[in-house]
């Protein structure tokens, strides 16, 4: 930080001084996302089509994939093995412009198998109108614990409609940690007060886009408009880590013990005091929502949260951010919130490759 600070020129305009935060923290996480080594693998490697196989369009040496969303359906892929637990990861390049009522989704579930106990790490990035920035949420669900929603929602620091951005999902026996470019942005310390709220049972990676107009954007009140179809998200560099299972049986294809001992090992399974600086920051700067602040819902924080003062101040008791922060991110955000039900008809209908793919 001296070193830096003694750098700049003796004269700094204000207007300089307020982009000094965003260039260290460019300047931090360059270091950090070169840490990782992934070894990437191609779509026959390790996924198949959910629905719509129409509109999954393979490139040519099977490395990327884009799923469209047009009036007729949307489109989705699947891990053709189960994982009891893994490094989940891709490249994916949004949509741009009018791209209200949309959702993308990177997750992993099994509730194919478990409909009524099932667990799902998500990653959903929130469609918006034209001129506003794509938000999303990061969520877990373990057990079927659908009545305690986990939701955080956050911004992004870049516009993720124009290059790739890699994000990842870690579970591991010990944690959960969401990545953006390599960045946590979210960490989950698994605890014995979790108890079966904690994901623990084998889980396939999904990767979907579908039409969420009833829910995703204002509210509802903005729908996706087709006369900008087709919609179209890309994946590549696809990563999948971890001890493929069967997931009724639970009989491993290769030795657990020592896949899951690698992952744990693995540089991405520990967050360095870098990593949790820039976490600090993302959270500080781009997160309005949090399950964690939010007393009215959560009288008592769920055994998960950590209280973190310098989060805390931000929020209101209903977990979103006050006026004050508000006017920082450029304006108010709209907090949506389902029920367990209509999860389950919404992930139904995904799997289904129904037109009416929102959740009801």
């Amino acid at each position: 930080m001296d070193r830096l600070g003694s750098s700049l020129p003796q004269t700094v305009s204000p207007i300089s001084l307020l982009f000094l935060p965003l260039l260290l923290f460019i300047i931090t996480t360059t270091k950090i996302t070169t840490a990782f080594n992934l070894s990437t693998i191609t779509f026959e490697q390790g996924y198949s089509p959910l629905f719509s196989d129409f509109n999954i369009k393979r490139s040519p040496d099977d490395k990327n994939v884009r799923l469209l969303l047009n009036r007729f359906s949307g489109s989705g892929f699947i891990s053709s093995s189960y994982y009891h637990y893994g490094f989940f990861s891709a490249k994916i390049k949004l949509p741009s412009d009018n791209t209200a009522g949309i959702v993308v989704a990177f997750y992993t579930s099994n509730v194919d198998i478990f409909e009524k106990n099932h667990d799902e790490l998500d990653i959903e990035f929130l469609g918006n109108i034209k001129g506003k920035p794509w938000r999303f949420q990061t969520n877990m669900y373990g057990n079927g614990s659908l009545s305690h929603g986990r939701e955080e929602r956050y911004r992004l620091w870049f516009d993720p409609s124009k290059e790739f951005h890699r994000y990842s999902i870690l579970w591991t026996p010990n944690n959960i940690v969401f990545y953006v470019d390599d960045v946590p942005i979210r960490e989950v310390a698994r605890s014995q007060a979790m108890g079966g709220d904690y994901p623990s049972k084998p889980m396939s990676l999904y990767a979907t886009i579908w039409d969420a107009s009833t829910w995703a954007t204002n509210g509802g009140k903005d729908k996706v408009d087709y006369k900008f179809e087709p919609f179209a998200s890309e994946f590549g560099d696809l990563v999948l880590e971890g001890c493929a299972v069967d997931p009724i049986e639970q009989v491993p294809s290769t030795n657990c013990t020592d896949r899951t001992a690698k992952l744990v090992a693995a540089e991405y399974a520990a967050i360095t005091p870098e990593q949790r600086k820039a976490m600090r920051w993302f959270r500080e700067k781009y997160m309005y929502y949090s399950h964690c602040y939010d007393s009215l819902r959560y009288a008592v924080p769920l055994p998960e949260c950590v209280v973190i003062p310098s989060e805390q101040e931000l929020f209101k008791d209903s977990g979103r951010l006050k006026a004050a922060q508000k006017i920082k991110f450029g304006g108010s955000h709209h907090k949506h919130r389902r029920s367990g039900s209509s999860r389950r008809k919404s992930r139904a209908k995904v799997a289904s490759g129904s037109n009416q793919q929102a959740a009801v």
